[in-house]
């Protein structure tokens, strides 16, 4: 059987062309270019929490690395590097060079050097720290957004969830549009290229990825910034032709894991907005405003009928440590 140090050499020591020294020593050495600040983010996938047991390992080593570079995305950051923590069962090589080919496929769309990490024997768990450049005091943050702003969000948020739902037979979907589903799921794409836009261009003043769920994730934009934020229902992004629309509206606005970008812009920018739609072919959605807050506690996201009246929600977003956020 293959030790630790083997299964490194073998399936991950690959050449790493932004790093002053890569993996192979007691740290990484990395050198920020001049007048950068450091965006460092981690991630931990959970087998039976995150992800399925039976998922397949290239999809799974490319959903890995995928969800942390989202986390860069919203902040407006290029990703440079990353390490990679895991404990594994067993030393299956067939599992873990089909897990290192996802990675890396995911980590060349990317141009990110993996720098370093640790292996042990364990439950199945795997950790991503990434470090991605945002020059200096450039960032997008979660505590811009100002009254007048609109709401905006990247893609189809809601397929990940409708995904999950078909795996675990909640759901039967057609073939076309299951398979979209799982995809969406297992092969997240961060929306870098959008955050960079984002903050190149100066078209938004707060962002976050959408991984616990739409409504919960603005939430958190709204209380860092001392605001509320509502939606409109009619505005929202299109539901899925043939899925269940309770369901599929669910998924939307609670369901979580989709990796698309919310985010909060003035109202002039709108123009821009859909031109960078155009150039990416990415759909961008004006789904809301923010408003002054209604009370004390602030960070509350209402959903609007047609006639502003609000929209009954029975939950918000994943919660790791209880029930879906209420």
């Amino acid at each position: 059987m293959p030790s630790e140090f083997d299964l490194i050499a073998r399936y991950f020591a690959r050449p790493t062309p932004q790093a002053v020294l890569g993996p192979g020593d007691d740290c990484a050495l990395l050198a920020p270019a001049p007048g950068m600040e450091l965006a460092i983010t981690t991630d931990m996938l959970v087998s039976g929490t995150h992800f399925l047991p039976d998922t397949d390992p290239r999809q799974l080593g490319w959903k890995t690395l995928a969800v942390n570079l989202s986390d860069l995305a919203a902040m407006g950051a290029t990703p440079r590097w990353v390490l990679l923590a895991g404990s594994l069962p067993d030393a299956d090589e067939r599992w873990i060079a089909a897990f290192a080919e996802g990675l890396f496929a995911c980590a060349k769309r990317y141009a990110v050097d993996l720098v370093g990490g640790d292996t042990t024997r364990g439950p199945l768990n795997l950790c991503v720290t990434a470090l991605g450049e945002v020059p200096a005091g450039a960032a997008l943050r979660r505590d811009g957004a100002r009254v007048g702003d609109d709401l905006w969000v990247s893609g189809q948020p809601g397929l990940a969830a409708l995904g999950l739902a078909q795996l675990q037979g909640r759901t039967q979907l057609a073939e076309t549009l299951a398979a979209r589903c799982v995809s969406a799921l297992q092969k997240p794409l961060p929306r870098v290229e959008l955050g960079r836009a984002l903050r190149e261009r100066k078209l938004a003043h707060a962002a976050i990825d959408v991984s616990d769920g739409l409504l919960a994730d603005l939430g958190h934009i709204a209380e860092r910034s001392g605001v509320d934020a509502e939606l409109f229902a009619a505005q929202l992004p299109h539901l899925p032709a043939g899925a269940d629309p309770l369901l599929a509206r669910d998924c939307q606005l609670a369901g979580g894991d989709d990796y698309e970008l919310a985010f909060a812009t003035p109202p002039g920018k709108r123009p821009a907005l859909a031109e960078l739609a155009a150039e990416l072919d990415l759909p961008l959605w004006c789904i809301g405003r923010i408003v002054g807050p209604k009370n004390e506690l602030r960070g509350d996201v209402r959903l609007l009928d047609e006639n502003g009246q609000s929209l009954p929600l029975t939950r918000k977003g994943f919660d790791h440590f209880g029930q879906d956020k209420p």
